[in-house]
């Protein structure tokens, strides 16, 4: 059952030009269905540039306009659009949404920080950007994208990959059964159960910041009006995550260390990992985000 509470947002009367940040609280459900995002079409917000989708091998695709594997099309979700852990307290990821008071051009490429209020995460935060809407969803909604969360209404996992584990609400219900999943899905789908500790559709508190540039340099997206939304402060504490995979260093070059594949390995400002595993390069999607692919 999906049900929120209500916000509003909308103008500042006193400030014409400024734009009041959304908050409120709500509830979040779970999904991964492989479809390319809604706010990856041209025109559904005041942003830079529609969120990137990928083709089935996990390949920025340059063209907006390519139809979503869900609907006959190549177009689906980029695997690095899944969640991953900062620290024990923090972590990064991506959700479709739908707020009460807003729209679709409110929302894409709109960045909120979630704070649990219940279940085995209660306290921890989550930063979230909206690559998606969804018409079935309640108001003050956050369907977090994290694969194995169940391929929902619409299954575009199966013509990407053949089908993924799960049931179609829900998805898996234990850790080994990621061991099952295609290879750029495995983090995302681990990361569901080390820190978000198998919570099933947590509470939360929520509140609209502008988007960090690790949310953004993945998706490719920012809006136009995000640097009126408060900058986000990380919570103090947490320490590092002894469940986030690490990459051993490599011998030379870059940075002197290995990213993932399909992670991130250069861009402007980017100060982390420049090399790329065996069988992949470092590939130029855009002057702020370079995949290992």
């Amino acid at each position: 059952m999906r049900s929120s509470t209500i916000l509003q947002t909308g103008l500042v009367a006193a400030l014409p030009f400024a734009v009041q940040a959304a908050s409120g609280s709500g509830q979040s459900t779970r999904y991964w269905d492989c479809c390319k995002p809604s706010c990856s079409w041209s025109g559904k917000a005041p942003v830079n540039r529609p969120v990137l989708a990928c083709d089935a091998n996990n390949n920025p695709l340059s063209d907006a306009s390519v139809k979503s594997g869900c609907d006959g099309g190549s177009a689906y979700t980029c695997a690095n659009n899944s969640p991953w852990a900062v620290n024990d307290q923090l972590s990064y990821g991506f959700a479709a949404t739908k707020l009460s008071g807003g729209t679709e051009s409110s929302w894409c490429c709109a960045c909120y920080a979630l704070t649990f209020t219940s279940g085995p995460v209660a306290g921890k935060t989550l930063v979230v950007q909206s690559t998606s809407t969804g018409g079935d969803l309640g108001s003050n909604h956050f369907d977090i994208n994290m694969p194995g969360g169940g391929v929902g209404l619409f299954d575009g996992c199966k013509r990407q990959f053949g089908g993924l584990p799960g049931a179609q609400y829900g998805g898996i219900s234990s850790r080994s059964q990621c061991d099952s999943f295609p290879a750029a899905l495995k983090p995302g789908c681990q990361w569901r159960f080390d820190w978000f500790q198998n919570a099933d559709n947590p509470n939360f508190t929520f509140k609209q910041v502008q988007c960090p540039s690790e949310l953004t340099s993945r998706t490719g997206c920012k809006r136009n009006d995000d640097s009126q939304f408060p900058v986000f402060t990380p919570p103090s504490g947490g320490g590092s995550n002894p469940s986030t995979p690490t990459t051993p260093p490599s011998s030379g070059g870059g940075s002197g260390c290995t990213a993932d594949k399909y992670a991130q390995c250069g861009g402007s400002g980017w100060s982390g990992c420049t090399n790329c595993p065996s069988g992949s390069t470092c590939k130029t999607i855009n002057d702020y985000y370079h995949q290992c692919a």
